[in-house]
């Protein structure tokens, strides 16, 4: 039996907290030292800069600064409710994302799904050299290419003068802007997506493949039953995640793609945030503007994560 005493040394005796962290730190040294870089990028380029959040509080000045600017309170918000490009730059952004979600998002699950059904280790192979290649494009180039391609001249319409019908010029066209967004998305990113979904693929048990086929299980029937439950905790992680960027595009790929006959589709809330913030030189107020739209995707990200978290036992937080 322990006594008071006994039990008071045991107390003395274990490590504080502080000691542990310690001792972990010297036994992982260069595990942190190689942490370190990615921990000083995020402060200085992530955390750093929310210093200047304030600003969209703020009627800022650059004389002034941004702790000498007078505040504004909520002026800036109101200003851009009532803005007339307000439902429009929402309304894209909101259907640019939604595009992501149905069509760019599950083409890289479904190319992992055709590449894991494949036996031939090299036709598997090339076709993923293929398919991850256009990740590594940079974006001007990619969309230098869709304006050779898409132009008066260019090889699309070529084609289509050639079966007779007559040439568009696709880029000036805004029912078509949408379309070329995620297709190109598509194209630039299924490859790379894969990558994730095809690693998570090799660690599904392979006894189960082999006890669905003695069940006389065919392929489409394996890939539904086992492959598909096997990566769905993966495939909810990214979809959370995915979700809570529904309203982060790729500005700079948009600001390359339109122009002014574009802007009823074409223009969202981070090429708005541009020509305030950088054109106009309206600091405080695209301030207010980016601060709106982070604020809509965190509080995405926590309303899939609960979703989540309720309706299955995957969650990110």
């Amino acid at each position: 039996m322990q006594t008071p005493s006994s039990t008071r040394s045991e107390a003395r005796r274990e490590p504080s907290f502080g000691s542990r962290v310690v001792r972990d730190f010297r036994r992982n040294k260069l595990i942190y030292l190689m942490l370190l870089p990615v921990v000083a990028f995020y402060a200085v380029f992530h955390y750093g800069p929310m210093y200047g959040i304030q600003m969209a509080f703020k009627n800022f000045s650059a004389g002034l600064g941004i702790a000498g600017s007078p505040w504004t309170g909520l002026d800036h918000f109101q200003a851009f409710f009532s803005s007339f490009f307000f439902e429009r730059v929402i309304v894209n952004t909101v259907l640019l994302g939604l595009y992501d979600l149905i069509f760019v998002f599950p083409a890289s699950i479904v190319l992992a799904l055709l590449l894991n059904e494949v036996r031939n280790r090299i036709f598997k192979r090339t076709v993923q050299s293929i398919t991850y290649l256009p990740h590594f494009i940079s974006v001007v180039v990619v969309v230098g290419m869709m304006v050779d391609f898409l132009s008066m001249d260019g090889l699309i319409n070529q084609l289509i003068v050639y079966f007779g019908g007559q040439p568009l010029s696709f880029l000036r066209l805004p029912d078509w802007f949408r379309f070329l967004y995620t297709s190109s998305a598509v194209w630039q990113g299924i490859g790379w997506g894969s990558i994730i979904y095809l690693a998570a693929m090799s660690n599904i048990d392979q006894s189960l493949y082999e006890a669905a086929r003695v069940d006389g299980a065919g392929r489409l029937r394996q890939v539904l039953s086992i492959t598909l439950p096997g990566i769905m905790p993966t495939i909810i992680i990214l979809f959370i995640l995915r979700i809570g960027a529904l309203m982060a595009l790729q500005d700079e790929k948009i600001l390359l793609m339109y122009n002014p006959m574009t802007y009823e589709t074409a223009d969202v809330i981070g090429t708005y945030v541009y020509r305030k913030g950088i054109l106009e030189a309206n600091y405080s107020f695209s301030a207010a503007v980016g601060l709106f739209n982070s604020v809509i995707n965190c509080a995405l990200l926590f309303a899939a994560n609960y979703l989540s978290r309720r309706f299955s036992d995957t969650r990110l937080l």
